[in-house]
């Protein structure tokens, strides 16, 4: 789902438990992983400042998504490199790839395939979650590897994904279903019978099918994330079947 946030350590954290003890990750992992997310949280900032001049300048959403699409395209595709940190950390390797290219779904076979929605309101809304999401994700991960984490960077990773994820998921559904009726009428990346291959692809049923998914996924992340909110703000021990 592409709102979701995984939790656990993801990018940022320096250690990770090897036989019931913890074990830190070398110097060039760690490196790494501050450059990383120092330039994924610059390159959100940037994507966020971008956004709000062009709604200063032009007074409209109108044109935002073409105005900003190459950084957000760029950074986001960028973050396929977070399955291979999985390599190195103690994250999930089926959540985060499920997490990514979900995201990575919506900015190319969406949003930029389907040029007639990139200026419904329901573009902006997921972009302007994802943007604040991602800036409060990066930078958590950041001062979690130096060791530095301020408290409001804390709070701001575990309490703002309240409102977020949901504003985010109604984003990313709106904007699919807006796009229900030109992906019907072009029959874009769909495959009909018959054909060499001897298979069928339809994309505004594939597309449908992804809608619905988003109801069983939606509440499971959203009460996990509470639970880590609970045990990370308030000290709660919280007993998880492993994934």
């Amino acid at each position: 789902m592409a709102s979701s946030e995984e939790d656990g350590s993801g990018n940022g954290s320096v250690e990770e438990k090897e036989n019931g003890k913890k074990r830190s990750l070398g110097a060039l992992a760690t490196a790494w992983l501050i450059f990383y997310n120092v330039a994924m949280t610059a390159g959100w900032l940037v994507l966020g400042i971008a956004m709000v001049r062009f709604y200063i300048q032009k007074g409209t959403h109108r044109g935002l998504f073409r105005s900003v699409q190459k950084t957000l395209k760029f950074f986001q595709t960028f973050a396929l490199l977070e399955v291979v940190h999985c390599a190195v950390v103690r994250t999930s390797v089926l959540v985060t790839g499920v997490q990514v290219s979900s995201r990575i779904f919506m900015v190319w076979f969406i949003a930029h395939s389907i040029k007639q929605i990139q200026n419904e309101e329901s573009v902006i809304l997921f972009l302007v979650v994802w943007t604040v999401t991602e800036i409060t994700r990066y930078s958590f991960y950041t001062f979690n590897l130096l060791n530095h984490l301020p408290y409001f960077i804390k709070w701001a990773r575990y309490n703002f994904f309240i409102i977020l994820y949901p504003a985010g998921v109604a984003g990313e559904l709106l904007t699919i279903y807006a796009a229900l009726p030109y992906v019907k009428k072009t029959g874009m990346f769909s495959l009909r019978l018959p054909n060499k291959y001897n298979v069928s692809f339809d994309y505004y049923y594939f597309l449908i099918i992804v809608m619905f998914s988003y109801i069983p996924l939606f509440p499971q992340l959203y009460f996990h994330m509470l639970r880590q909110r609970r045990k990370v703000l308030h000290g709660e021990v919280i007993v998880e079947k492993d994934d």
